[in-house]
């Protein structure tokens, strides 16, 4: 079995390379396949809001294709940017909402309210994640603690689309999600009171 499952995996990496070589060589800005992720993602907030859940999550899942590319481009291109790390950073923040808008709408036309209540609080838990670790960050070297990062919420939404089970991976994401942000909060304290900042960070009483 390890046998078999290693030659997938180089199987897997030797059909990646070739995908991301000839990407690369059409020269192709890596911020235009970010954008296109993005793009991709919004068809699948369409067809959540209306009720296109299985379709929806093999959209995301070719969304999220895009969104492994434009980093491993842009290192083949040596096209490696600061303004590149924060333009994916924020329309990957855009690409999340648009998917719990998409759940919003297809909830709040469909009249049930908790459902829409249930997703706006996992919308704020998703940002809230992402917000902790990039305010802690400017603050301490890293805060990567707690489980529901972007790529697990990405597959929770996957797999509630597939089986047509949104409302129990909405529950999973907005209570994991606030979990999260507690730990990392409870985290950067710990991280500050004991003094390990980044250099030239003054801490007021």
């Amino acid at each position: 079995m390890a046998t078999v499952t290693g030659a997938i995996g180089i199987g897997s990496k030797w059909l990646l390379d070739k995908i991301v070589g000839a990407i690369a060589a059409t020269g192709i800005n890596p911020n235009i396949l970010t954008f296109l992720g993005l793009v991709v993602n919004f068809g699948a907030a369409a067809f959540f809001a209306i009720g296109g859940f299985r379709t929806g999550a093999i959209v995301i899942f070719c969304a999220g294709f895009l969104d492994m590319l434009d980093g491993q481009v842009a290192r083949k291109q040596n096209r490696v940017t600061a303004f590149g790390a924060f333009y994916d950073s924020t329309l990957d923040r855009y690409a999340d909402m648009a998917l719990y808008m998409g759940l919003l709408v297809y909830y709040s036309v469909s009249g049930r309210t908790p459902y829409v209540i249930l997703a706006a609080v996992a919308t704020a838990g998703s940002v809230m994640v992402s917000y902790a670790r990039a305010r802690a960050e400017s603050l301490i070297p890293l805060c990567k603690v707690g489980f529901m990062e972007r790529p697990e919420r990405l597959v929770l939404l996957i797999i509630g689309g597939l089986f047509n089970r949104m409302g129990p991976v909405l529950w999973v994401i907005a209570v994991v999600s606030t979990i999260t942000v507690i730990h990392r909060i409870v985290f950067t304290w710990q991280e500050t009171k004991a003094g390990r900042t980044l250099p030239g960070i003054k801490l007021s009483l």
